[in-house]
Order: C-alpha cells, then sequence, then structure tokens
C-alpha cells in the first residue's frame, strides 16, 4: 500500500517506529502548508523555507513526546509557534545615534514584529469563529461591526426588522465572547502594546 494513501495518524504510528519514509510521506502532505503559513507571517522564502525545516526536525526528534490528535490544527499552530520563535530569535536591535544624552530613548518604537504578527492572530482567530456563525449572523455583525452600519441602516438593507438586528448581534456577540475567551488576555496585551 502507497504510504500517500494513509490516514495521518496511520502515518504517525509509522513513524512512531523511526520509519522515514512514512515522515517524508507527512512532510510532503503538510509542508505547501505550513511553508504558506510561515510566509504569510514573514514575507521572506527562505526564512519562510527554514521554518517549515526547523519545525519539522524539531517534530521528528520529539516525537515520541508529542501527542497528536489534529494533524491539521497542530502543524498551523506549531508553524505560528516556529515563526514567532524566528521572530524573536533573528530580532535585530537597531543603533540609535542620539545628538544628546538627555535625549529619550522611548520615543523610538522599533518591536513591530511581535505585534503585527500577535494582530494577524487574533484577526485570523476572529475570522474563524465568525464562519462558525449563522449566514444571517455573520452578515448582520460584518455590517455592524466592519461597515460600520447603524442597526436601523441594517434592518432597512435587509428588509428586516430593527428587533431582529439587535437579536443577531446579541447572539453574534455573545458566541465570540464565548468562543474567544481563551485569547482575552491576549486580546487586552495586545491592545495596550498597540495604545503605546
Amino acid at each position: 500500500m502507497a504510504l500517500s494513501s494513509l490516514s495521518d495518524a496511520e502515518l504517525w504510528n509509522l513513524i512512531l517506529t523511526d520509519d522515514y519514509r512514512a515522515f517524508t510521506a507527512l512532510y510532503e502532505r503538510y509542508w505547501l502548508k505550513m511553508y504558506n503559513t510561515a510566509l504569510k507571517y514573514l514575507h521572506d522564502e527562505q526564512a519562510s523555507e527554514e521554518v517549515v525545516h526547523d519545525l519539522f526536525l524539531n517534530i521528528w526528534n520529539r516525537k515520541r513526546h508529542l501527542e497528536i490528535k489534529e494533524f491539521d490544527k497542530y502543524f498551523k499552530a506549531a508553524t505560528r509557534y516556529q515563526v514567532f520563535a524566528y521572530l524573536k530569535k533573528h530580532k535585530h536591535t537597531p543603533v540609535v545615534y542620539m545628538e544628546t544624552v538627555t535625549e529619550s530613548y522611548d520615543a523610538y518604537d522599533y518591536n513591530t514584529a511581535d505585534k503585527s504578527i500577535a494582530y494577524k492572530e487574533l484577526e485570523l482567530r476572529l475570522n474563524s469563529h465568525l464562519q462558525l456563525l449563522p449566514l444571517r449572523c455573520k452578515e448582520i455583525f460584518l455590517l455592524s461591526r466592519m461597515h460600520h452600519y447603524t442597526n436601523f441602516e441594517i434592518a432597512q438593507k435587509l428588509g428586516i426588522n430593527k428587533r431582529t438586528v439587535e437579536n443577531q448581534l446579541t447572539h453574534a456577540l455573545q458566541s465570540i465572547r464565548g468562543n474567544m475567551k481563551d485569547i482575552l488576555f491576549s486580546i487586552c496585551v495586545l491592545f495596550t502594546f498597540l495604545l503605546k
């Protein structure tokens, strides 16, 4: 049987027996997705290749300590983590020459990569939660929060009652809050940095 026809779990069981061919099959199945995820954040082909290579090397070396249930989700999250680690490792602190010692260094803010990746991560999570909403509910939420329509304008545009708009917005916000409780702290930290 061809390794490419095996499920992720079947390949993983072979990998746990040090089957390098199974590992190669899993690599070939996921490397492009992981590369594209890294490239979305890094905008650098060589760095993205390095991130994916390092991640797979780490998976091979730590395979007996990993318990992966959903491979697609695991690889996506692991890639984002590896991108963050790469940015942290390759962060350059610019040299700033000052005319006088009394000039404040706080005026220079160069640490935008961490903020950018945190913001993109948050945006991706919000968009994935929006996909879970019913179509009409999502449409009303987007008109309200992204396009800044009033409830009355949404009701007119969609030909529905204003009360229905309010109910759908309430449902959307409750659903998003419930699904995103795990990252509320991250949101607070992100907005703290963005307001600096």
